[in-house]
C-alpha cells in the first residue's frame, strides 16, 4: 500500500478517535451507505450497528435517506431538519458531508428537541396568556358600553355591573402579578438561594395569614412540626409563596373535606419534607403530571370561580427548582390530595 494511502488511513483512524469523544451522534458511511463507524452517542441514540450494516436498516426517515443519496451523488454538503414521533417526539438537524479523497460520508445529528419544546412553550404561553386576558377585558368593555348606553339611568344595574367589573379587573391584576412573578423567577433560575430559613416557622406564618380565609370556607387547618429546627437553604419570601399557594389551594379545592393537615418532618439523612394534605374530591391520575404546566387546569370553571389564574403551581415548580427541591403529588379520587415539598439535605461539607 502506498505511503500516501497509509497516511490517509492513519488520519481517518485518528479522526474516528476524535468523533468518539463528541457528544452528538456521528455516523460514517461509504458510497454504498454501509455504516463504517458510529460513535458512542450514535449507538446510544439509534442502537448498535451490526458489521457491514446498511444505513437504511436503522435510519428509516425518507427525508434523511434522500439527502444522503444526493450528497453521495454530487459531494455537496447538505443540512435538513428532521422530526421523529416514535418512540418519543424528537427534532434533529441532520448534516451530511463527504470526506474529501476518502470515499466516505459523515452524518451528524444535532438534537433540537429542547429548543423546539421551548419554542412551543413560548408560543403556547403567549396564546394562553392572551386568551386569559381577553376574557376579562371583553367583559369590562361590554359592561362599560352597557353603562354608557341602556343602563345609563339605571343605578341598580350600574351598581351590579360595577361589582362585576371590579371582579374582572381584579382577575387581570392577579394574572399580571403571577406573570411578573414567573418572569422574575425565570431570570433568577440559575442563581441558587443562600439564606437560611426555618420551614416550620414559614408554615406557621402562612397558616396564621390564611386562617381568616379558611374560616370563611369552613376549613380547619392543623400544623404538626418537630421540636428541632427545620432549617433549609432558601429565600424566605419565595418559600412563603410556595406554602401560601399549596395551603390556599388545599383549602379552596379541598373545601368539601373541611380539613387541611400541614406537616413538617425531617427524614433520616437530613431531608426535610413539608406536606399539605386535604380531604376533598382528589385528582384523577391523568391530570397529576400536568398540574405544574402553565394555565393547566383540572376544572377550568372551578378554577376561575375560586379566582385561580392557572399559574400558581407553575410558580411553585419554578421556585422549588431554584431551591433544588422537589414537589411530590399524591392523589386518589374521593380520597383527597397531598402536595409534598422535599428539600435536599444540607451540605455539611
Amino acid at each position: 500500500m502506498p505511503l500516501e494511502a497509509l497516511e490517509i488511513s492513519e488520519a481517518v483512524r485518528k479522526g474516528y478517535a476524535v468523533l468518539s469523544a463528541l457528544d452528538i451522534p456521528i455516523i460514517v458511511i461509504d458510497g454504498e451507505t454501509t455504516v463504517i463507524f458510529a460513535n458512542p452517542a450514535a449507538v446510544s441514540q439509534f442502537g448498535a450497528f451490526s458489521e457491514r450494516a446498511i444505513l437504511s436498516g436503522r435510519i428509516r426517515s425518507p427525508q434523511i435517506l434522500d439527502m444522503v443519496a444526493q450528497v453521495i451523488a454530487d459531494g455537496r454538503t447538505r443540512t435538513i431538519e428532521n422530526a421523529e414521533r416514535v418512540p418519543s417526539e424528537r427534532w434533529y438537524e441532520v448534516r451530511a458531508a463527504s470526506v474529501e479523497g476518502e470515499g466516505l460520508y459523515v452524518l451528524s445529528f444535532r438534537d433540537l428537541t429542547e429548543a423546539r419544546r421551548m419554542d412551543r412553550m413560548r408560543t403556547d404561553f403567549v396564546a394562553n396568556a392572551s386568551h386569559e386576558m381577553r376574557t376579562p377585558l371583553a367583559s369590562l368593555v361590554g359592561f362599560i358600553e352597557t353603562i354608557q348606553g341602556p343602563a345609563r339611568n339605571d343605578p341598580k344595574a350600574q351598581e351590579r355591573f360595577l361589582g362585576i367589573m371590579l371582579e374582572q379587573a381584579s382577575r387581570m391584576s392577579r394574572l399580571i402579578d403571577d406573570l411578573l412573578s414567573l418572569s422574575r423567577l425565570e431570570m433568577r433560575a440559575h442563581v441558587a438561594p443562600t439564606g437560611e430559613v426555618d420551614v416550620s416557622a414559614i408554615c406557621r406564618h402562612v397558616i396564621d395569614a390564611l386562617r381568616p380565609m379558611a374560616d370563611e370556607l369552613g376549613v380547619e387547618i392543623s400544623l404538626q412540626t418537630p421540636e428541632a429546627p427545620t432549617t433549609v437553604t432558601g429565600d424566605r419570601d419565595e418559600l412563603i409563596q410556595v406554602m401560601e399557594n399549596l395551603i390556599e389551594n388545599a383549602c379552596k379545592y379541598g373545601q368539601s373535606g373541611k380539613r387541611v393537615d400541614v406537616e413538617v418532618k425531617r427524614e433520616e439523612g437530613g431531608t426535610i419534607i413539608a406536606s399539605v394534605r386535604d380531604y376533598g374530591p382528589g385528582i384523577e391520575r391523568q391530570h397529576v403530571p400536568r398540574l405544574t404546566e402553565r394555565f393547566y387546569r383540572v376544572d377550568v370553571d372551578s378554577s376561575r370561580a375560586k379566582k385561580g389564574t392557572g399559574l400558581g403551581l407553575a410558580i411553585v415548580k419554578h421556585i422549588l427548582t431554584r431551591h433544588r427541591a422537589r414537589l411530590v403529588v399524591t392523589s386518589e379520587p374521593g380520597q383527597g390530595s397531598t402536595f409534598g415539598v422535599r428539600f435536599p439535605a444540607p451540605n455539611l461539607g
